[in-house]
């Protein structure tokens, strides 16, 4: 299982959410900000599995604005391992 943490554009967040949902792909938002790519960005919490990790990433890719300078980048994306996941 991973975890994909993706710090995106605020108006990014609606359709990426959107597509990711279509394709069975839960995600988490929160408003967030901070130095990676400044203010007015959304981080998505993904939680799936390893074989769906390719498909999200191509959804965050294609999806994903460069802002509008286009000098900012489209989005900060971690992926890590899941060591324990726990529903309660």
């Amino acid at each position: 299982m991973k975890l994909i943490i993706a710090i995106i554009h605020d108006e990014d967040n609606d359709r990426v959410s959107d597509i990711l949902n279509a394709e069975d792909i839960r995600a988490t938002f929160i408003a967030s900000t901070g130095s990676f790519l400044r203010s007015g960005r959304s981080t998505l919490l993904i939680g799936l599995e390893d074989e769906k990790v390719a498909r999200a990433l191509q959804i965050l890719r294609e999806n994903c604005t460069t802002g509008k300078e286009g000098k900012e980048k489209k989005a900060i994306v971690f992926v890590l391992n899941v060591q324990d996941y726990i529903q309660l």
